[in-house]
């Protein structure tokens, strides 16, 4: 019984965390807003494993963790990187943050967002890291504002995503990668003078482009339940 409303509380300390985040952002502490999202997007990477681990479902049917999840989720992944977007100047207008506020609300809500092979369906709203990528590399704000609308509609492309923690074929890969991934990018937002920032941030990217190689490999195209 412990353990399990254990992981629901490390799944609620996620919201905790992006309303640090929030703060530090709109302080003007960009670097530190980062760190945060990091560390949030480090727990939502494990709370599902030890969920599952810990039968939650079973020993605390009371509360409905995939909806505790999904509401964190949506403060970190989207509500956060929305108001970072603004805060680094990583748009040319605060209004086109609306764009992954509006799509991801509709992903969220989407039925079969997640499919029955577990796999997710459309975009899967990863806005903390491109938020991260576009402040981290010196990105342009047109270039940024590209980036994020076309992003967005990519939300309701039915194309199959690799959902980590759940896929069968390349998971250790997969875990082993995005391990490395969270350390390199957590380097280059922890040095103090950001000499470092760029070159582990380019050298990272080859972990998202691995993510789309593969979710295209095993996921693909999928038509939409009616």
């Amino acid at each position: 019984m412990a353990l399990a409303w254990g992981v629901h509380v490390l799944t609620a300390s996620g919201g905790v965390i992006g309303v640090a985040a929030l703060l530090a952002a709109g302080a003007g502490d960009l670097r530190i807003a980062a760190l945060l999202m990091l560390a949030a997007l480090a727990i939502d990477s494990v709370d599902g494993t030890l969920a599952r681990a810990a039968r939650v479902t079973e020993v605390v049917p009371g509360i409905d963790g995939r909806r505790l999840d999904d509401i964190v989720d949506y403060l970190n992944y989207v509500i956060v990187p929305a108001v970072f977007f603004v805060a680094a100047g990583s748009l040319v207008h605060w209004g086109f943050a609306a764009a992954p506020v509006l799509a991801s609300a509709f992903g969220f809500a989407q039925t079969d967002a997640k499919t029955e092979d577990h796999f997710f369906l459309g975009w899967p709203s990863y806005w903390n890291v491109v938020a991260l990528y576009l402040f981290g590399l010196g990105v342009p704000p047109d270039v940024g504002t590209a980036v994020v609308v076309a992003l967005a509609a990519a939300v309701f492309v039915p194309l199959k995503y690799v959902y980590p923690s759940r896929m069968h074929a390349l998971r250790r890969t997969t875990t082993i990668g995005g391990a490395i991934w969270v350390l390199l990018v957590t380097a280059a937002f922890l040095d103090p003078d950001g000499d470092l920032r760029k070159p582990l941030l380019q050298v990272s990217l080859a972990f998202p482009v691995y993510y789309l190689a593969v979710s295209l490999w095993l996921g693909g195209l999928h038509r939409r339940s009616s």
